[in-house]
């Protein structure tokens, strides 16, 4: 993987995929560090309602009214970055995927879902 990419088209509102290849969240938000000294790194991917209130008004509103946990993904597990971020472990070992987990029982039901 390049050591160089544009963050805001590379990763940011990217689509999670992890090792088994489902979709599993959105790149929300980064946590960097060097900020201060001049050598800002990306440490960990932020993903959930609680990673959306740094998006202004809107977000703020939004993560007031979704629930959610914060979901901190450490860089270390970005496995390669495509049109989706590629993860090394499975939605589960990162607590990703917990909402989709809760009504998937029920979209199974409606006719015409393939899940």
């Amino acid at each position: 993987m390049s050591t160089e990419i544009d963050l805001g088209l590379g990763v940011l509102d990217h689509q999670l995929i992890d090792s088994e290849g489902r979709r599993c969240g959105n790149a929300d938000d980064l946590e960097l560090e060097g900020v201060r000294e001049g050598e800002p790194r990306v440490v960990a991917i932020l993903t959930g309602p609680a990673a959306w209130r740094g998006r202004g008004f809107f977000g703020r509103l939004a993560a007031s009214v979704v629930r959610g946990d914060l979901v901190r993904i450490p860089w270390e597990e970005v496995a390669e970055i495509e049109s989706g971020v590629h993860l090394r472990k499975t939605a589960r070992e990162l607590r990703l995927g917990r909402g989709d987990d809760r009504v998937r029982r029920w979209i199974e039901k409606l006719p015409g879902s393939s899940l």
